[in-house]
């Protein structure tokens, strides 16, 4: 396992190297998790790569369009139960 120092901002931001962002798949967004070693980050999951039943349902999607359409549809639930 390599290791490479990185530096942290004041506002406690630390840059992922290019080279292990790429082998790992990280985009935009990672999951922190508290280790006994220190802290994990693991690249976030992208919905249209997962494996299970809901794979197909939401095909295409990333997690963001998933939770915006489901919000829109809940606004859409309640102007209609505001117009009753």
């Amino acid at each position: 396992m390599e290791s490479e120092v990185v530096k942290i901002t004041k506002k406690g931001q630390a840059t992922i190297p290019k080279y292990l962002r790429e082998k790992f798949g990280f985009k935009d967004r990672a999951i922190v998790v508290e280790s006994g070693e220190g802290v994990l980050l693991k690249p976030f999951p992208d919905i249209s790569e997962e494996k299970g039943s809901l794979r197909e349902i939401f095909k295409g999607m990333t997690a963001k369009e998933v939770i915006e359409d489901a919000r829109e549809a809940d606004i859409r639930k309640e102007k209609v139960l505001e117009l009753r």
